[in-house]
């Protein structure tokens, strides 16, 4: 492994543990009826997934010109990759959930 693949990999885990987060955080703030705090979350929550699908992307690249044009090396798959990637599939469930969560509430009040 290269320190770039290293490198994009604890991206993605980090960006995704931090859209997690912000969802989690707007879940929160919606429930004490804070529906500015709560969006500004889920921004953050988009912004996070954002940066990790650029990571996924660059790698996604680098594997289809590997194969289309048979120069470099394929992206390994790691369990570290594999945590990344779970990372982030929880982070874009999460604010899924939180988005239908902040919706509920404002119906309700």
């Amino acid at each position: 492994m290269n320190e770039e693949y290293q490198q994009q990999v604890m991206m993605m885990i980090m960006y995704g543990g931090n859209a997690k987060a912000n969802s989690i955080e707007a879940i929160k703030a919606v429930k004490n009826n804070d529906f500015v705090l709560a969006e500004k979350k889920l921004a953050e929550a988009d912004e996070s997934i954002h940066e990790a699908h650029n990571q996924q992307t660059a790698m996604l690249t680098n594997d289809a010109n590997v194969m289309t044009e048979g120069k470099g090396e394929m992206t390994p798959v790691t369990l570290y990759l594999v945590h990344a990637q779970d990372h982030i599939m929880n982070a874009i469930t999460f604010r899924d959930l939180a988005a239908e969560i902040i919706e509920l509430y404002k119906k309700i009040s």
